[in-house]
């Protein structure tokens, strides 16, 4: 595995290069001092993997993950950093894991063992940036020219309507966004949200009861009173999601 580790402290590059070299599935080690350096080597040489400081004299490590993983080849990223408020973020970014200064030697290894796993594989990679997504608690949505970030629990219930997007949010507010439904429900945890019908997904946590229609059709009553149509293609799973089954 070809490693390159991206670090504007020499002695944090040393520590490293140092817990690298012992690992036996680490065959070639590369260091960069910046985020200019950093960029050359990733386009250049294409390592394997890239440990990745967040904090950077010359940039941002975040910004150097978010336009290597459109390369055609990205690196996996674990990033290497003294502070723990950027785990998130990371692996918003498909960090592939976030290990903490001073350095573990059996948290390192542990690390090259994870991105071993990964290597090869876009769909598992794809797989830690999806969860990584639905973890996250805030829920980013674009309303014209702007951004609006609310917080997950908050929506009861999204649908489809006119070619736009309504978010019901708790206290009656609505959102409403050209964000498709698709779009949005791939950053929902389907623990806590589900799609009911082509046009709806709902806040499991929000609903009330789930009653029978018609033509083999249900309904749902939400805790605020709402009623949310569930169509017959997704009656079993509604059930077995509320565990009716």
């Amino acid at each position: 595995m070809k490693v390159l580790i991206v670090d504007d402290e020499p002695l944090a590059r040393n520590e490293l290069h140092y817990l690298l070299k012992e690992n036996a599935m680490v065959n070639q080690i590369d260091e960069a001092d910046g985020a200019m350096t950093a960029d050359q080597k990733v386009n250049a040489t294409h390592p394997d993997l890239v440990f990745l400081d967040i904090k950077l004299d010359d940039g941002n490590g975040m910004a150097l993950a978010r336009r290597w993983k459109k390369l055609p080849q990205p690196p996996a990223i674990v990033f290497a950093t003294a502070y723990d408020n950027y785990a998130i973020e990371a692996f918003n970014e498909a960090a592939v894991d976030y290990v903490l200064k001073p350095f573990d030697p059996d948290r390192i290894n542990e690390a090259v063992a994870r991105v071993a796993k990964f290597l090869g594989n876009a769909e598992q990679l794809e797989d830690v940036a999806e969860q990584a997504a639905w973890h996250n608690p805030r829920l980013s949505i674009t309303i014209d020219d702007k951004t609006m970030v609310i917080q997950k629990r908050d929506v009861m219930y999204i649908e489809t309507q006119g070619g736009y997007t309504h978010l019901h949010l708790r206290n009656d507010k609505l959102l409403i966004s050209r964000q498709t439904l698709t779009s949005i429900a791939q950053l929902l945890d389907p623990k806590h949200f589900l799609r009911i019908h082509r046009g709806f997904i709902v806040n499991l946590d929000e609903i009330d009861e789930m009653q029978p229609s018609f033509n083999h059709t249900y309904e749902l009553t939400l805790k605020d009173g709402s009623k949310i149509p569930v169509s017959r293609s997704y009656v079993a799973k509604t059930k077995k999601a509320i565990g009716l089954q």
